[in-house]
C-alpha cells in the first residue's frame, strides 16, 4: 500500500506545476479529455485517476462498486488510486461527483492498453494497408478500442489532451493505427480480453520531439539537447542568467540612446551602436520537430495513465545519424518510464524497411538498421524485421498485418506468458574463422535456418585481408549457422549481410522471422594494403570535424619522431550521398621536420610546393589510379592564400584554372592549403583547405565535380558526418 500511495505522489508531482499553467479555475468538476465512454483500464495495475475541481472541493469516483473521495488542493487539483483489477469484457460505470455536478462515463472495460507512438509507419491507417476493404469489413471486435491523439506541439508540458474512445467495428476501423490494430487483434484473439490503444503519432516526425526533458537529462551524450531546451524554459537559472544579461545590456543601450537624443551636441558622441539582439539561446522552438515538443502536447497529459507498455515504429526520420539515434533512444524510452512511474515498462519497435532513400549511399541505411538492433540493449525492449515485407519504391510498406503479428508475438512471449511463442527473429551469435570460410551462428533460429524460396541465402559479402572491398559470398546453411567462402578472398575475416539500403535477403529462422541485417569478424585496416605499412608509425591524428582557427590533434607525435625516409597520409571520409571514401598516399619524404607534414598552419611554419617521388596510391574511390606505383606527384602545402596561376609550371596544369601547380600568393596567414597531386593522371588524390572555416572548409577525395578541381571554394567539409586525416612515417 506504501509503496502504491508513493508511486502516486511522484505521479501527480511529476504532473503537478502543468497542472497549475492548464487549470482554469471553475466550479465544476473536471477529468482529462480523454477519459471518456468505451474506455480501457489497465488490469492487474492499481488505476489513476486525476482531474481539477474548486480548490478544496470534495471529489469522488466511483468505479463499478469501489469509490473513493479525495480533496482537491489549494490549485484545484485532485488525483486517487483504485485497486487494481483482473480483465473483463463486462461494461463498468465510472461516476465522479463534486459540490457542483457530476461525470458518468458508460461501457468502461478491463484489459490491456498499449501506447502507439512514432512518425507515419504507426499513424498509417487500416484504410491505407494492404486489403483494406476485407480487414475493415472483418474488422468486428467491439473489445478492442481506439483513441486517437490530435497533433499539437507545445513549448511546454501540457496537461489534458481531448480525445474520443472508439469501439471497433466496420465503421470505425479505417482510421486505426494499422500497426496497433493488428497487433491488438492478434492478442485478443489469444488472450480474450479488451485491448486499448492509445494512438499517439506523427508522420514525418524525428525521435527528439517525443522525449521528455529528463530523458535529455540522464544521458549525457545529449547534453547540448538539454541545455537547449534548459535555456528556452522561463524559470531555468539559465534562462534567467541569459535574459539578465539581455536586459542590463539592453538598458545600458538604452542609456547611451537617450544621451544621443537629449544631447545638445549629438554631434560630439559616438555613433550609437546597434541594440543587443535578442539571444537565439532564449527563443521558443517553433516547430514540432523541435526536442520535447510532441511530448509536451501529446504525451505529458497521459502519463500516469496505467498501460501494460508501448510499440514504436519511427526511424526514418533519423536514419542517417548513425550511432546517435542509440543514445536518443535511450532517451526516448528511459524517459518515458521515468515520469510514468510504472517501471521498465515493455517498449517494442520495429526495425524500418529497405528503401531507396534518394541517391544515399546503401550502406547508411544498413548502419542505421545495426543502431536499431543495437537498442535492443536498453532494458525490457525488442524489435521486430521487416526486410521481408517491404516496398523499395514507398516509404510506407502496406502489408502492416505482418508486422501487428510481429509486435503481438514479442508481448505474447514476454507479457503474457506464452513462452513456446517464437517472436525473435534469428541474431548473429558468433563468427568463427575458417580455413578459406567462415561460419556465422545466429541464435533465436526456431529449430534451423532456411530460406523463403528454397535458393542460397542471398546478401552476405565477405573481406579479407588485402581486399579492396566486400566481396559477395556463396551462402551454405548448417543448421544454425551460415558457412561463407567467395572468389578472390582466400582468407576471409569478417562479413556483413543485408549492407544495403534495397536489401530483400531471403534467410529466415525456421519459423519464418526474417534475419536482419548484421555484420562481425574484425575488417582489415584500409592501411594494410600497402604492404610494408608495419614499418610505419603514426605522427598525426585528427578528427577533421574538430577543423577550426584553433584545431588540436587528438594525437601528435611528432616532437618524439627524429629520422623518417617516408610520409604516408590516410583521409577517410563518409557522407550520406558519396558513402564510404578512403584513400592512403605514401610518398618520400619531402622535409626532414616531422613538425611541417601535418595541416601547414603559420605555426607550423609549412610550406611546400615541390614535386614527390615514389608515390603509392590506395583508395575505394572510383575513378583514381588505385595501387599505382611509385609515380610522380606533386604537393600544395602552405598557409597562404593561392591563386590559379600555374607558378610551378607543372606540365599539363592550366594556368587559369585551381588544380596542380597553383600560385602561393599573401598573406601568409591566409585561405590556406594542403593538397596532394598524381602529377602524371592529372587528378587531385585528396584536398583539405581552407581548415579555419571548420565545417565551412574544403575537403574531398578525387577531382571534385565542383568548379574546381582540387576542392577550392567547396565549402563542402560540413556534408560529412565523419572525416578523419592520419599522418605517418616510416623510419630510417
Amino acid at each position: 500500500m506504501t509503496r502504491n500511495f508513493c508511486a502516486l505522489c511522484s505521479w501527480a508531482i511529476a504532473l503537478g506545476f502543468v497542472f497549475y499553467t492548464a487549470h482554469t479555475v471553475s466550479a465544476d468538476v473536471r477529468l482529462p479529455g480523454f477519459y471518456g465512454n468505451h474506455m480501457v483500464l489497465q488490469q492487474q495495475q492499481p488505476l489513476r485517476f486525476r482531474g481539477w475541481a474548486d480548490a478544496g472541493e470534495q471529489v469522488t469516483l466511483q468505479l463499478g462498486t469501489e469509490s473513493k473521495t479525495v480533496k482537491a488542493d489549494a490549485e484545484g487539483q485532485w488525483s486517487l488510486e483504485l485497486s487494481s483489477r483482473e480483465a473483463s469484457k463486462q461494461p463498468l460505470r465510472i461516476i465522479v461527483r463534486g459540490a457542483n455536478n457530476s461525470i458518468t462515463l458508460d461501457d468502461i472495460l478491463i484489459g490491456e492498453v498499449w501506447l502507439c507512438s512514432g512518425q507515419s509507419n504507426m499513424e498509417w491507417t487500416v484504410a491505407a494497408s494492404r486489403d483494406a476493404q476485407q480487414e475493415i469489413a472483418a474488422a468486428n471486435f467491439p473489445m478492442i478500442r481506439h483513441m486517437k491523439v490530435s497533433h499539437r506541439p507545445a513549448n511546454a508540458p501540457q496537461s489534458d489532451i481531448t480525445a474520443e474512445w472508439q469501439i471497433c467495428s466496420p465503421e470505425t476501423v479505417a482510421n486505426f493505427t494499422a500497426c496497433g490494430y493488428f497487433m491488438a487483434r492478434k492478442i485478443h484473439q489469444e488472450l480474450d480480453v479488451p485491448i486499448g490503444l492509445i494512438n499517439s503519432s506523427w508522420g514525418g516526425t524525428r525521435i527528439e520531439p517525443w522525449s521528455p526533458l529528463i530523458g535529455f537529462q540522464n544521458v549525457p551524450a545529449l547534453a547540448d539537447i538539454h541545455q537547449s531546451v534548459l535555456g528556452r524554459t522561463p524559470g531555468t537559472e539559465s534562462y534567467r542568467t541569459t535574459l539578465q544579461k539581455h536586459a542590463t545590456d539592453t538598458e545600458q543601450w538604452l542609456v547611451q540612446a537617450k544621451k544621443v537624443l537629449t544631447s545638445a551636441t549629438p554631434q560630439s558622441l559616438e555613433p550609437l551602436a546597434a541594440n543587443p539582439a535578442f539571444p537565439s539561446s532564449l527563443v521558443p522552438f517553433q516547430s514540432h520537430q523541435d526536442p520535447t515538443m510532441l511530448y509536451n502536447g501529446m504525451i505529458h497529459a497521459l502519463v500516469g495513465f496505467p498501460i501494460r507498455g508501448a510499440i514504436w515504429y519511427q526511424g526514418e526520420s533519423n536514419h542517417g545519424e548513425g550511432l546517435s539515434y542509440f543514445e536518443k533512444k535511450k532517451a526516448l524510452v528511459e524517459g518515458w518510464r521515468e515520469v510514468w512511474q510504472q517501471g521498465d515498462f515493455p517498449f517494442y519497435f520495429v526495425q524500418i524497411a529497405p528503401y531507396q532513400y534518394g541517391n544515399e549511399a546503401p550502406e547508411i541505411l544498413a548502419e542505421f538498421w545495426e543502431v536499431q538492433a543495437t537498442c535492443q540493449q536498453i532494458s525490457n525492449t525488442a524489435m521486430v524485421v521487416i526486410n521481408d515485407i517491404a516496398t523499395l519504391g514507398d516509404i510506407h510498406p502496406p502489408n502492416k498485418q505482418d508486422v501487428g503479428l510481429r509486435l503481438a508475438q514479442l508481448a505474447l512471449q514476454h507479457d503474457y506468458g506464452r513462452v513456446e511463442v517464437v517472436a525473435h527473429s534469428p541474431e548473429l551469435e558468433a563468427v568463427e574463422v575458417l580455413p578459406g570460410k567462415l561460419r556465422i551462428k545466429f541464435r533465436n533460429s526456431g529449430g534451423g535456418l532456411k530460406t523463403r524460396n528454397g535458393q542460397a541465402p542471398s546478401h552476405f559479402e565477405v573481406i579479407g585481408p588485402g581486399s579492396m572491398g566486400f566481396k559477395p559470398a556463396v551462402a551454405i546453411i548448417d543448421g544454425d549457422s551460415v558457412v561463407l567462402e567467395a572468389a578472390g578472398v582466400a582468407a576471409p575475416v569478417a562479413f556483413r549481410f543485408a549492407w544495403h539500403k534495397l536489401a530483400e535477403p531471403n534467410l529466415t529462422g525456421a519459423t519464418g522471422l526474417p534475419v536482419g541485417a548484421c555484420r562481425g569478424g574484425k575488417v582489415p585496416e584500409f592501411s594494410e594494403l600497402m604492404p610494408d605499412f608495419d614499418k610505419y608509425q603514426i605522427v598525426y591524428d585528427l578528427d577533421l570535424n574538430q577543423l577550426g582557427p584553433n584545431f588540436k590533434y587528438q594525437v601528435d607525435n611528432s616532437q618524439s619522431i627524429k629520422s623518417f625516409d617516408r610520409i604516408a597520409y590516410l583521409l577517410e571520409l563518409q557522407s550520406t550521398d558519396r558513402g564510404e571514401q578512403k584513400i592512403l598516399v605514401a610518398m618520400d619524404a619531402f622535409t626532414d621536420s616531422a613538425g611541417k607534414i601535418g595541416i601547414p598552419t603559420v605555426a607550423s611554419q609549412a610550406s611546400f610546393a615541390v614535386d614527390i617521388s615514389n608515390l603509392e596510391i590506395f583508395t575505394n574511390e572510383a575513378g583514381l589510379p588505385n595501387g599505382a606505383k611509385r609515380v610522380k606527384g606533386n604537393i600544395e602545402f602552405w598557409p597562404n592564400n593561392y591563386g590559379a596561376g600555374n607558378a610551378q609550371k607543372v606540365s599539363g596544369a592550366l594556368g587559369n584554372a585551381y588544380d596542380i601547380g597553383d600560385e602561393m600568393s599573401p598573406p601568409l596567414d591566409g585561405y590556406g592549403c594542403m593538397q596532394v597531386h598524381d602529377t602524371e593522371a592529372k587528378q587531385t588524390l585528396f584536398a583539405i583547405n581552407h581548415w579555419k572555416l571548420g565545417a565551412q572548409a574544403d575537403v574531398g577525395i578525387g577531382n571534385s565535380s565542383g568548379q574546381n578541381k582540387d576542392w577550392t571554394f567547396a565549402a563542402n567539409a560540413g556534408s560529412y558526418s565523419q572525416k578523419r586525416l592520419r599522418v605517418y612515417v616510416r623510419s630510417k
